[in-house]
């Protein structure tokens, strides 16, 4: 999961995209201070697109098309949706969430190891119990001391520490995960992973998926509590128009999580062993 990405590059590049969308390949080759062809080259071994077909997936536009091609009512998706053609989505999510009565205790008799960890979209902290993963949130949205505070103030009679081995996590081969949340929550949360990569629902299906087809406000509150961003897809639910909605680490983050599993998604399909070459704006690959 952790490959070795250009992250800051990557993540510069996104910024620029998104304030200026519609840049040439030379234009923000030159902004990043590389030459074009190297750039497509970091670029196109994130993501598997160019930087112009990736420009295109961050559209609202694209958006509202994934959501009238690739709309997936919950109840048919697969158990977890995590299929694609990185190692990621290739992983099982296995998970088990605490009692109502270990919720109600606030983490209280309960030791969370956190440590930083490199992800395709920012660095990460990332906590887990001695059962598996319980929070991730990114801290390049808001800074180290604000992700900290927002996720231990979830859980705030826990015993926090600082363990290095907890980023390793990311890198098993079954990602064990620990939901810590109230009952409905869960069923949130648990109904997001049933949306396969590369497609999207809406906040409204969550609802009725949960069979509480009312209850559309609340679950999109419960999408905002989703502690384990990423692995968890809370940004693969979005409005009835096709508009992003909120996303708790920012909504440029939100839209580079649905362009980048949309265009592996669709690189996948085209040719799965040689997905990543794109021709660029001069028709160099």
């Amino acid at each position: 999961m952790t490959e070795p990405y250009h992250y800051a590059v990557i993540g510069r590049a996104l910024e620029e995209i998104d304030r200026a969308p519609g840049l040439s390949l030379d234009a923000l080759a030159t902004r990043m201070g590389m030459s074009a062809a190297h750039f497509q080259r970091v670029f196109s071994a994130w993501v598997g697109v160019s930087p112009k077909r990736y420009q295109q997936y961050l559209l609202l536009g694209h958006a509202r098309e994934l959501l009238q091609r690739r709309f997936t009512l919950l109840e048919a998706a697969q158990d977890t949706g995590l299929s694609g053609t990185s190692r990621l989505h290739d992983l099982f999510l296995r998970w088990e969430a605490m009692s109502p009565g270990e919720y109600a205790l606030g983490g209280a008799g309960l030791r969370i190891g956190w440590a930083l960890a490199p992800t395709p979209f920012g660095e990460a902290l990332v906590m887990a119990t001695d059962r598996g993963i319980c929070g991730i949130g990114f801290t390049d949205e808001t800074g180290f001391d604000a992700a900290m505070e927002d996720l231990t103030r979830r859980w705030p009679r826990a015993d926090y520490r600082p363990e290095p081995s907890v980023a390793a996590l990311l890198d098993l081969s079954e990602v064990p995960l620990h939901l810590i949340g109230a009952p409905f929550q869960i069923k949130v949360w648990e109904a997001l992973l049933r949306i396969p990569t590369g497609h999207v629902s809406t906040y409204s299906s969550v609802a009725e998926a949960i069979g509480n087809p009312k209850a559309v406000r609340a679950v999109g509150t419960a999408i905002g509590r989703n502690p384990v961003s990423w692995l968890i897809p809370c940004h693969r639910a979005l409005r009835k128009t096709g508009e992003l909605g909120g996303y708790h680490w920012g909504l440029p983050r939100k839209r580079s999580m649905l362009a980048w599993e949309a265009a592996r998604h669709d690189a996948h399909r085209r040719d799965p062993a040689t997905a990543a070459p794109e021709l660029s704006e001069t028709g160099a690959r």
